[in-house]
């Protein structure tokens, strides 16, 4: 790439660099830390629990009707987020053509500041990519929501002479298929959160660190401390979500 083709990066100041490394760092910590701790497990883990308990259920049923609606409702609801991926994405694609006419707005914003048409344009390519990786996580989401459903119809019925033990290794894997487009979903979702965070760098650096560090506060409450999870914990099983 020749000289000139590079991206001009002086006029990013320090705080810039600083605010930058702390939204990846803290996108990043708190995605390991949803699906990794086991001493104090998050909502995501603890549904995971449940989808296994699904599949545990999905044995015992003669008609597995209900499976199959609630296998197509978490697909729909796939296409509907990855959809709405390529709308922002359009829509943060027109942002970079009105960059004169936001550049003036966001000067004059109390937190704002100054800032040129070069760095305007890198900073809004960040939340293009931050879209692109959305839309990643949600078409293959649905991609794996598509599989789990025929990995639910391969499940044998009961009567058919299949030993029970074939029977619960074909619900494992169909459950297991569901996990993993469950992950792909969270992370494609915590992806659309993380963009709102992202927006507050076009104002300043500043509102970047504490726009991420709102947008953790409030994600962590939801995984760790809400209580939607003390529900779902009052009555666990004590194999469920191992």
């Amino acid at each position: 790439m020749p000289p000139d083709a590079m991206p001009d990066l002086s006029a990013f100041s320090p705080l810039d660099f600083i605010g930058l490394v702390f939204f990846v760092c803290a996108w990043l910590i708190y995605g390991y830390a949803v699906q990794s701790r086991k001493d104090h497990r998050s909502l995501s883990r603890i549904m995971h629990g449940q989808r296994r308990i699904w599949a545990e259920q999905l044995i015992a049923r003669d008609n597995r009707v209900v499976d199959t609606t609630i296998n197509a409702s978490l697909q729909n609801g796939t296409a509907f987020f990855a959809s709405t991926s390529l709308i922002a994405l359009g829509s943060v694609l027109t942002l970079s053509r009105s960059g004169d006419d936001v550049l003036s707005l966001f000067g004059s914003l109390p937190f704002g500041v100054a800032t040129t048409r070069a760095t305007w344009e890198l900073k809004v390519a960040g939340l293009a990519i931050v879209f692109v990786y959305a839309f990643f996580k949600f078409s293959w989401a649905y991609r794996l929501f598509n599989y789990g459903a025929i990995l639910i119809g391969a499940v044998p019925p009961k009567g058919s002479g299949v030993d029970y033990e074939s029977m619960q290794r074909a619900a494992h894997r169909a459950a297991a298929m569901n996990i993993a487009a469950g992950n792909h979903f969270d992370r494609g979702q915590r992806a659309f959160f993380f963009a709102l965070a992202y927006l507050g760098w076009f104002v300043s650096a500043s509102v970047l660190i504490v726009s991420t560090a709102a947008c953790v506060l409030v994600m962590w409450r939801r995984q760790f401390s809400s209580e939607i999870r003390a529900a779902l914990l009052a009555d666990e099983e004590p194999h469920d979500g191992r």
